[in-house]
């Protein structure tokens, strides 16, 4: 099975060697290709890649797309739109993976036929349980789950290509919480959609917690609105209960409230 690698990239000329150097040293065998979309960046990001494409010496094929400054839904839509292979991976360019990321989920896919859409968790630790149920190593999430509790972090997953023929892609209009959107349809439209109780990534330079700590999802009061949109998109386009929605919304205002919290208390 061979992938496509997304990398949007904005100003990232701290991280984007780290990123790239992430994929390049994955011990995965198949066809790789990486589509890196340099979104209007304004430092040396684009120099960077340029140097490491022209001495790329390995089976990976390096590809650099310039474009304006349209947020991170429009790069990787822009990404999504030039993928060549069957299997597509998303990488922000602040995070990295794990050697074995690809061999792990893409083993897992090949084994389980019913399994289109792959992701992983960031915590150093297994899970013992979601949303008060236990989970073992693979889990399958539904519309709901992902109502209460956003388990799927962009720089984890791979899916197959197949589903932007049935979902289309992200909403270039959503700056926050746009991953909400685009996945919470894929899982709506009958997708075998699955989380692996293992860490295969890194989140950001140091491995930051997941909310405000910098980057798109440092700013909690953009993202709360960004969920917002996401509970409004599925009360009234994926068919979530009325009963659902107002438990996710109360959820969701109590887990806002205690972040902000934590955020104060660093």
């Amino acid at each position: 099975m061979n992938i496509s690698i997304i990398i949007p990239m904005y100003n990232a000329e701290n991280t984007i060697i780290r990123a790239l150097e992430s994929v390049l040293n994955q011990t995965y065998k198949g066809k790789k290709e990486v589509i890196i979309i340099n979104d209007g960046s304004i430092d040396n990001s684009k120099d960077i890649v340029e140097k490491i494409i022209k001495k790329n010496v390995s089976d990976v094929d390096i590809i650099l797309i310039n474009k304006e400054n349209g947020g991170v839904s429009s790069a990787r839509n822009a990404g999504l739109k030039l993928a060549k292979n069957d299997l597509i991976g998303f990488l922000d360019s602040d995070d990295a993976w794990y050697p074995n990321k690809l061999s792990t989920q893409i083993n897992i896919m090949k084994e389980n036929n019913n399994i289109d859409f792959l992701g992983s968790i960031l915590s150093n630790k297994p899970w013992k349980s979601y949303l008060f149920r236990k989970v073992g190593y693979l889990t399958k999430i539904e519309l709901n789950d992902l109502m209460f509790k956003f388990c799927f972090q962009p720089s984890t997953v791979i899916f197959k290509k197949k589903i932007l023929d049935k979902v289309g892609y992200f909403d270039d209009n959503q700056k926050y919480a746009e991953e909400g959107n685009f996945f919470m349809r894929i899982v709506y439209h009958g997708f075998g959609c699955f989380l692996i109780n293992e860490k295969l990534s890194y989140f950001g330079l140091n491995d930051k917690a997941g909310f405000g700590d910098g980057g798109l999802s440092g700013n909690l009061k953009e993202m709360q609105k960004g969920e917002v949109m996401n509970h409004n998109y599925a009360l009234k386009h994926l068919k979530v209960s009325i009963e659902i929605y107002y438990l996710a919304r109360l959820f969701s205002i109590i887990k806002y409230s205690r972040r902000l919290i934590i955020v104060k208390l660093r």
